[in-house]
This record gives structure tokens, sequence and C-alpha cells, in this order.
């Protein structure tokens, strides 16, 4: 039961199989692993993870360790590799649970030789993991190299240069460095056309249903329907302010809901007097400061009452839309969901 939540968040799994099915199209033939590091981007690790595997997902990417021990558990035969590389005094963890680090410099492959498989990564323009491209030299011959990769800096942006400066030096990176598969293309890279697609794609964002093309229309579908509960209704007969600082005026004949959704739950504080909710069909502004419990609509004019729900995050509200009034990006917002509502997982 969730009458008890002041929230409803719902996650459509089949939709994110069906993002997956259309990011493998995209790739055309290449592979395409699936990354679920941060709790699979918030919506759960577990039931996302087996989700991908069902839909066809065989290798898994996270960025530390302990997700990847957590995902051993729960996917037995995944093929599972850490990004974040090989951490210091730790590596009977990665041989223990079949762990593949993405070894990021010199250093760590010095650390990991003689071990089992191991992926490296060049820095191609990220400058933030990975081993440089004049120290591709000093590489020890002989190791057993699984995923050579290398990370987009801005794929997501039209026609930026680096990236085309960045597929160039990979191309060479994968010239002089023994593997058995080369990975260059995240979310956004997929969209960027064959010549950064390689062997294998990486797609994270884009599965949970964030615009891996922002110029453009969002070739994905959004899973998540968060909806806020209203847990008392104002109407307003005088002139008086709403929510901490007095930041906004309300007026004789205006009505306000209380919305039991805050920056405790993940609905930044940021988003105050800018984003939208939902009353069925009809938006709903936001007004005054997002409380850590509560949040204030304005419902002038609407059928709302206590007990009602409302959509936070939805088909006419998505996880991009509340990055752009917060000023940040889509994965904020998706990692930032709160453990105070009640989850239920569809499809």
């Amino acid at each position: 039961m969730f009458e008890t939540a002041g929230g409803l968040l719902s996650i459509d799994l089949s939709i994110i199989q069906a993002n997956y099915r259309r990011l493998c199209d995209e790739l055309n033939g290449k592979d395409c692993s699936v990354v679920v590091k941060a709790d699979a981007y918030g919506l759960g690790l577990e039931p996302v993870s087996k989700t991908l595997w069902e839909a066809g997902a065989r290798t898994f990417f996270v960025a530390l360790p302990d997700e990847g021990v957590a995902l051993r558990h729960i996917l037995p035969d995944a093929d599972i590799h850490i990004l974040g590389g090989l951490f210091k005094g730790s590596a009977d963890v990665y041989t223990t649970h079949n762990l593949v680090p993405v070894l990021n410099s010199l250093e760590q492959i010095q650390d990991w030789q003689n071990r089992a498989r191991a992926d490296i990564q060049v820095d191609t323009g990220m400058t933030r993991l990975g081993i440089a491209p004049k120290d591709i030299g000093q590489i020890p011959s002989g190791l057993d190299i699984d995923v050579l990769m290398s990370h987009f800096a801005c794929a997501d942006e039209r026609d930026h240069p680096l990236s085309i400066q960045q597929i160039e030096t990979f191309a060479q990176a994968v010239q002089q460095i023994e593997h058995k598969r080369a990975s260059l293309c995240n979310s956004a890279g997929i969209f960027l056309g064959e010549q950064a697609h390689f062997d294998l794609g990486r797609p994270g964002c884009s599965l949970y249903g964030i615009n891996p093309t922002p110029h453009t229309t969002n070739p994905m579908q959004n899973p998540v329907h968060l909806q806020g509960k209203v847990i008392q209704v104002h109407e307003i007969d005088t002139q008086q302010s709403v929510g901490y600082g007095a930041t906004y005026k309300l007026h004789a004949g205006q009505k306000l809901a209380t919305i039991a959704v805050g920056y405790a739950d993940g609905y930044l504080r940021s988003l105050s007097s800018k984003a939208t909710v939902y009353v069925g069909d009809q938006a709903a502004r936001v007004i005054g400061r997002v409380s850590m419990d509560a949040i204030g609509i304005d419902v002038s004019g609407m059928k709302c009452e206590e007990g009602q729900y409302v959509d936070v995050i939805g088909p006419h509200n998505t996880p991009d839309d509340l990055a752009h009034w917060a000023g940040t990006i889509g994965y904020e917002i998706l990692t930032s969901l709160g453990r105070r509502y009640k989850r239920v997982y569809k499809g």
C-alpha cells in the first residue's frame, strides 16, 4: 500500500527494455553493453539489471567495485566491468567476484599484471580517467585486454570538433594496442554515426529516458512516473506569502495545494518557483521555495483536493524538463530520487 507515502514512483521496465532495443538498432549490429552505475541511475540496480539481462544485455559497466559485487549477486553470469579502475589494495575483490577493472594508469596496469583479463582506458580528450596517448608505448605486451575504451566529452553537442578529434585519437590507439573489443560511444556517441561505434556501445542515461541528442527530439522513452500526494488545499482570501523566506505573494482568490514532496526526496531546491507539475492535463506552477518535505503549487481554477495525486514527473514533465528548470541535467534528477517514495515496478 502507498497511502502512507508522500509520493508514488512508478518505473516501467518494459520501456527500459524498449530503449535498449532502440539503441541496439542504432548500433546496427554492433554489440551494446549497459551502464547501471549509481543504482541504475537511481531506478534500482536489481530490477533494472535483471530487465536488461532479459533484453539481451550481457556486458555491464558500473563505477565502483562495491557496485560490481552487488551486481554479481544479482547476475551471477554477467560480464561486469568497473569504470573507476583498480582501487588500490583491492585486487583480490576483483578476482574473487570476477570483476574486470578498467585500468586507467600505468601504475594500475603494473599492479594488475599477471592476473586475469582487464580493460584499458585511453584518455582521448576528457582529461578525467585514462592513459595519455603519449604513454601507450609504455603499456607492456602480453596483457589480456578485453575492452579498449575511451569516453566522449562533448558527444551531446552537435558537430563539436572535440568529438571528431577523439574519434581520430581513439582509432589510432585501436591500431597500437592489442585488444578484443573497442568501445568509445556513450549514449550520445551512439547517435554520432558509425564512425563512433567501433565494436561496443556503452549507453547509460538514454536507457533511462534522458535525451542523448538534446539538440533534437528525444529518441528515447521516459520510464519514470512520479506522483506527489496533495496533503492540504488552501483557499486564499487575503494577500499573504507562501513558504520559507516569503518569496512568493499570494492574492485573494488563488488556490494553493501543498504536496508531500521536497528536497529530502530529491526534488531539488533550485526548482523553487520555476517548475511545473500536472494536475491531470493541467499545468500547475510550483510557487515559493521547495522545502525539505513539501512544495506549494498554484491550483487556482482547478479541481484539486486532499489525497489527490499530481504528476511531478510524467508524460508532460520529463526528468529533462525538471533539469532545465533546475539548471542541471537529467542525470542528477534521476540519481537524486529519494527513498521515501513508494516504488512500483511495471512491465
